[in-house]
C-alpha cells in the first residue's frame, strides 16, 4: 500500500471538515472541506519541506498535516464574516 499515509491524511482531513461542520451548525461541508483541504497542504509543507522532519516516505508528516487542518479549521470559524 505505497499511498496509505496519503490516503489517511485525506480521509483524517475530511473527518475533521465534517466536525467542525456539524459542531458548528452544518453552515456548508464544501467550505469546511476547502478550508481542511489547505491546512492539510501547509502542514505537509511545513513538515516536508520547511522544517524537514519527514520524508514522503514515512508516517511522520500525517499528524502535521491534520494538526494544520485544524489550525486552519479553528481560523476560519473565528475570523469569518458572520453576516
Amino acid at each position: 500500500m505505497q499511498y496509505a499515509d496519503i490516503a489517511a491524511a485525506v480521509a483524517g482531513g475530511l473527518l475533521l471538515a465534517w466536525i467542525a461542520d456539524l459542531l458548528t451548525g452544518r453552515r456548508g461541508f464544501g467550505g469546511t472541506s476547502l478550508v481542511s483541504g489547505v491546512g492539510l497542504a501547509c502542514g505537509w509543507f511545513l513538515a516536508v519541506r520547511v522544517f524537514a522532519i519527514s520524508t514522503m516516505d514515512s508516517w511522520v508528516w500525517v499528524p502535521w498535516a491534520l494538526v494544520g487542518s485544524g489550525f486552519c479549521l479553528v481560523a476560519f470559524f473565528l475570523f469569518r464574516n458572520k453576516r
